[in-house]
């Protein structure tokens, strides 16, 4: 996966790099799009950063919000639950309509691998949120099918958003062994069991989230004023004269 610099600014640039920087872990959900900032980067007019940002809103990336602009999507728990079981379906079908892998593919997945251990061996979790990832977007590269990388690019960028946001423990080592257990069917040739083997890794990857929990919308500032995360019992408590929230659920 290749991140874009503003200066690659053709007729996908603005999308492409909003969509590598949610890949990357680099923008979070929530993240404000400035329409002004991004025309001064990428050197073009208001009206094509707001094109971009439409079409990013169809893919499900973006949303605009009435006189404040335009923001990275949070996903409900209602959402995440959809985007699971459309990449289980688009995953599984995409392996099974694999007949071989090839001796290319198979070095660049065996490569792929050696990154995510050393990435868990040095404990780099935004570099492992990129390639755990990455890893569903190069098997779908392997198809060469351009529409279904596509696709799987996008739900990949949404399951980070979710990951960001309801994912309160990361299993690294339990996602690169599913990731290894995949790779080695697709060597063997056995390309139903690797497609049994990619709807097993996401429903683990699924279940490890926690879906009762709503976002915190002070995550960014809290960080950055190294406050201690929102605990369970502070989120479930309503300020002062507010109506309280309703809580997301599945």
């Amino acid at each position: 996966m290749q991140d874009l610099s503003p200066q690659q600014n053709g007729q996908n640039g603005i999308d492409d790099a909003v969509v590598s920087g949610i890949l990357s872990a680099r923008i979070r959900p929530g993240t404000r799009l400035s329409e002004n900032e991004l025309a001064s980067l990428f050197n073009v007019s208001r009206t094509r950063v707001r094109e971009a940002m439409m079409r990013l809103e169809a893919r499900g990336i973006v949303k605009v919000s009435p006189r404040r602009g335009w923001f990275v999507v949070e996903p409900s728990a209602e959402e995440a639950t959809t985007v699971y079981a459309a990449r289980r379906v688009i995953e599984a079908g995409l392996v099974r309509s694999m007949d071989r892998l090839t001796a290319s593919g198979r070095d660049a997945l065996t490569a792929h691998l050696a990154e995510e251990k050393a990435a868990i061996a040095a404990a780099d979790r935004q570099r492992l949120t990129c390639l755990m990832g990455d890893f569903h977007i190069r098997i779908a590269e392997l198809s060469g099918n351009a529409i279904l990388v596509e696709i799987l690019r996008d739900l990949t960028a949404r399951t980070i958003l979710i990951s960001l946001l309801y994912q309160s423990d990361f299993h690294a080592m339990q996602s690169h062994l599913g990731h290894c257990r995949i790779v080695a069917a697709m060597e063997e040739g056995d390309f139903l069991k690797a497609a049994a083997l990619s709807v097993e890794h996401l429903d683990e990857v699924e279940t490890g989230l926690d879906l009762t929990q709503r976002p915190d919308p002070l995550a960014d500032l809290r960080r950055s004023l190294s406050l201690p995360p929102q605990s369970a019992a502070s989120s479930s408590t309503a300020p002062p004269k507010t109506k309280p929230q309703t809580k997301t659920g599945e």
